[in-house]
């Protein structure tokens, strides 16, 4: 027995008129992307401010040279999941002979998003932060 539930229309000026066409997968895979993307650009500015503060410290900062590879690899592949992002939400989804490539970039888009989470988490985990007696000098002259 089929419960009977009430969907409503999500199309603006219209809040309470029920569904009579089934959701366009197209424009929700676009709006996935668009918010991934935003994802994707704060943590490539949070990386840019890493990088900054990992420059500022100067190479006689602990682990630098590994701070330094591991933002400049996270940064690129923020660069090229970007890039993916883009070309998913620009090719139609409702096209069949889309759907097997969307698929394949989506799958890409996916495993380079993971590794750069565990980059970020190694990142985070060698601190790029100032500290001790340059953390104490910063705060006496800002300049």
């Amino acid at each position: 027995m089929e419960s009977e539930r009430e969907i409503v229309d999500l199309q603006p000026g219209n809040p309470t008129a029920r569904r009579t066409q089934p959701i366009n997968l197209n424009h929700y895979a676009t709006k996935k992307s668009v918010a991934e993307s935003m994802l994707d650009v704060a943590l490539f500015m949070s990386n840019a401010t890493r990088l900054k503060a990992v420059l500022e410290q100067g190479p006689s900062s602990h682990y630098y040279t590994t701070l330094i590879t591991l933002i400049s690899i996270s940064l690129v592949l923020q660069v090229v999941i970007g890039i993916l992002l883009v070309i998913i939400a620009r090719l139609n989804l409702t096209q069949v002979e889309h759907q097997w490539r969307l698929n394949q970039l989506n799958n890409a888009a996916t495993a380079l998003v993971f590794v750069t989470v565990v980059i970020n988490v190694f990142i985070t985990a060698f601190g790029a932060h100032k500290t001790g007696f340059q953390a104490a000098r910063a705060s006496r002259n800002p300049l």
